[in-house]
């Protein structure tokens, strides 16, 4: 659901009417109500797809705004929380206090993927005929990468290379696109769809798109301190694109 106002439905608009950036996100087709509901109406990226492969890699640094971890309050939950997963990651003096901050959550959280290292993370799969595999955490280091990669292009160089090819393509328009020289954008995925014709990528997801603070730039490169706005979306695409060609390289040995 999306009002007329809604952050993600007013980025759509502004990334259609921009002719970079609207070749690397799906047809915006406007915000229709219904019941007195409104609900945002995208291009169907599966049309045209037989029984397709899929995947989601969720890019950047930071997954979070900036404003959701300004508050420096000390939390027990977060603590938890932190300890439930991971306790070895904890301070002496976070476990004396038994709170963390939410930044301190947040970090940690990002820092479990590939995405503070790399700029980007798989966030999740569908191959033909097998279940969704969604639980990606332990995909962090290169070679974990490179293999569940190969594995989802079925060891196929042809579609790692039309991927590749795409990537690229929509690295170049995002650098000259006055959307993405304006806004930071947070949380955005990277869709790839593939079956036995063709191939599709797009970059989806931008309920966190927000517009830059009046005087403030970023090249979506550096490195994310708390103010700066850098969130790594070019960063991920360098990193993701470095992946893929060494995965080409990989499959043109065999």
């Amino acid at each position: 659901m999306a009002g007329p106002n809604d952050a993600e439905v007013q980025a759509y608009r502004l990334l259609s009417c921009d002719s970079h950036a609207a070749k690397v996100v799906p047809k915006f087709l406007g915000v229709h109500q219904i019941d007195g509901e409104h609900f945002i109406e995208l291009q169907d990226l599966l049309h045209g797809f037989q029984d397709p492969n899929v995947m989601d890699i969720k890019m950047g640094f930071r997954t979070f705004c900036e404003n959701e971890v300004t508050n420096t309050t000390l939390r027990e939950d977060l603590y938890r929380k932190m300890v439930a997963v991971d306790p070895s990651a904890l301070t002496e003096e976070e476990n004396e206090r038994k709170a963390i901050t939410k930044l301190r959550y947040m970090l940690f959280r990002e820092n479990m993927s590939s995405s503070q290292e790399k700029g980007f993370r798989i966030e999740a799969l569908k191959k033909r005929g097998c279940e969704p595999v969604t639980d990606m955490k332990t995909v962090k280091s290169g070679q974990a990468i490179q293999h569940t990669i190969r594995g989802f292009v079925n060891e196929r160089r042809n579609v790692a290379k039309d991927i590749l090819k795409r990537l690229k393509q929509m690295r170049s328009n995002i650098e000259k696109s006055e959307f993405f020289q304006r806004h930071q954008v947070v949380g955005s995925s990277i869709f790839i769809v593939y079956d036995d014709q063709k191939v599709g990528v797009w970059l989806i997801d931008f309920a966190k798109s927000l517009p830059l603070p009046e005087g403030v730039k970023i090249d979506h490169r550096r490195r994310w301190v708390l103010g700066n706005c850098e969130e790594g979306l070019l960063f991920g695409f360098d990193e993701l694109i470095r992946t893929m060609e060494d995965t080409c390289r990989s499959l043109q040995r065999r």
